[in-house]
């Protein structure tokens, strides 16, 4: 078969699985440890904020792969071929939401913001949020070993239902979910988890620039052992960028390059304009 026969082919499976839906059997309820699932699945739909068009889909998604294995269907029955979908709208979605929330970041700043809000442990603290462990279909032995509270399981799921939304009702449904249930405090949980490192956002915006990163000055130390506080400067070419103060040195550095970025993003050649020797 040549190139041309193959790809048509593989378009052809992926226009028909986009609009067949999962398989027939993936909806069906075989005896697992489940909380009433069929009957529970509604107040799941209402935590989503979207009601499925078909609930194969739904079903689909919360199966994990403990479930198959000991019912004897094939690995591709659970909800890993949706979770790996979900995964990339996810990244689509949080990607846009950041580019027009933040026209001002680097690329790099807006990768680690997306890092935080679309790493394992957020998505598990979301699903944690919602209760989803106990809608997942999964066999006994794994649901006793502590499965409906793992949080790598609980991540997946929350993918393969972003997955599986986005094949029930497309990109816009999918992003809803997305903006009201994952996204949701998401202001908090970048300043919780402390995006801003401040001297390494620095360094890479000087060495971008100029090839060698910046220097850091401690200019005093006042106070007793046990209560010290630094004064430091932070330094390139004999330009001072920023200074700050603070209980260790690490704590001053990190504060003298919080004021140069501002410095910098307020005036780009802020270096140039500012003569002199520290």
């Amino acid at each position: 078969m040549g190139l041309k026969e193959s790809i048509g082919r593989f378009l052809s499976r992926i226009a028909g699985s986009t609009t067949r839906g999962p398989a027939q059997n993936s909806c069906t309820s075989e005896d697992d440890d489940s909380v009433s699932v069929d009957q529970q699945l509604p107040v799941l739909e209402q935590k989503l904020g979207h009601s499925f068009s078909d609930p194969c889909f739904l079903a689909n998604a919360l199966l994990h792969r403990s479930h198959i294995h000991v019912t004897g269907r094939d690995r591709e029955d659970s909800n890993e071929r949706l979770e790996f979908l979900g995964d990339a709208v996810l990244g689509l979605v949080v990607n846009e939401t950041l580019y027009k929330e933040f026209p001002d970041r680097s690329e790099g700043d807006l990768t680690k913001m997306k890092s935080l809000l679309v790493c394992g442990t957020r998505l598990s603290e979301v699903a944690e949020a919602i209760d989803l462990g106990i809608h997942i279909r999964m066999s006994r032995s794994e649901a006793a070993t502590g499965g409906r509270k793992r949080s790598s399981i609980l991540a997946d799921t929350m993918e393969a239902l972003i997955g599986a939304i986005y094949l029930d009702a497309g990109l816009s449904a999918a992003r809803l979910m997305i903006h009201t249930v994952v996204l949701r405090g998401s202001e908090g949980v970048l300043a919780k988890r402390s995006l801003r490192n401040f001297k390494s956002r620095l360094q890479e915006m000087i060495q971008a620039r100029y090839k060698s990163p910046p220097r850091y000055k401690v200019l005093n130390v006042e106070g007793p052992d046990h209560d010290r506080v630094f004064q430091v400067a932070v330094t390139f070419g004999g330009t001072v960028l920023g200074s700050g103060s603070g209980g260790n040195k690490k704590s001053a550095e990190q504060e003298a390059a919080q004021e140069a970025l501002k410095n910098l993003e307020e005036n780009p050649d802020f270096i140039k304009d500012q003569p002199g020797e520290l």
